[in-house]
């Protein structure tokens, strides 16, 4: 009788672990699931959250230009739309120094098939002269993307070109993969 006691007692402790395991497991999956789901684009992000997570990106490297997400990959799918998010410091010493910049989103590459006019047609907003930074501070914006129906699975590689005056400030490389 005492064996049966211990056999009944050990299952229903099996039975319990392996329910608190299973719990824990997916407690986990759906926190990873949300972690990376969240370092998405910056459509969602309001200005002042865009602002926030530029000022973090600029703290962690001293740079002139800072593309958001940190990876400079955004995943975008087909009817779909999403932003690169931008941020332009001045990292003047004199006060004297223009604070008038600009910038240009120019497409580089693809591997489906598509013109540079046509990747720049899946751009809504890419280009600004008028931006004033004042020395030392810094100005984040958006390059929203609309990807309409029709375009194919496809890895995109564009350019942002930021001018101070006319003259060149900093480049940096993103890419953009279009899902179907």
């Amino acid at each position: 009788m005492k064996s049966k006691k211990g056999a009944m007692e050990m299952s229903v402790g099996t039975i319990v672990t392996i329910v608190l395991l299973m719990s824990v497991l997916i407690l986990g999956l759906f926190l990873v699931r949300n972690i990376f789901s969240s370092a998405g684009g910056a459509i969602e992000l309001t200005d002042q959250q865009l602002q926030s997570e530029i000022g973090k990106l600029f703290g962690a490297e001293d740079a002139k230009l800072v593309v958001y997400p940190s990876s400079k990959f955004l995943e975008i799918k087909v009817g779909k739309q999403d932003a690169i998010g931008l941020g332009i410091r001045n990292i003047a010493s004199t006060v004297d120094t223009s604070t008038q910049f600009g910038y240009e989103v120019v497409p580089i590459e693809n591997d489906c098939g598509l013109s540079k006019d046509q990747m720049l047609s899946l751009i809504r907003a890419g280009k600004t002269d008028s931006l004033s930074i004042p020395v030392g501070g810094f100005e984040s914006g958006k390059i929203t993307y609309n990807i309409p129906e029709g375009i194919p699975n496809c890895l995109a590689r564009y350019r942002v070109n930021v001018d101070r005056s006319g003259q060149a400030y900093d480049t940096e490389l993103f890419e953009v993969e279009i899902k179907a």
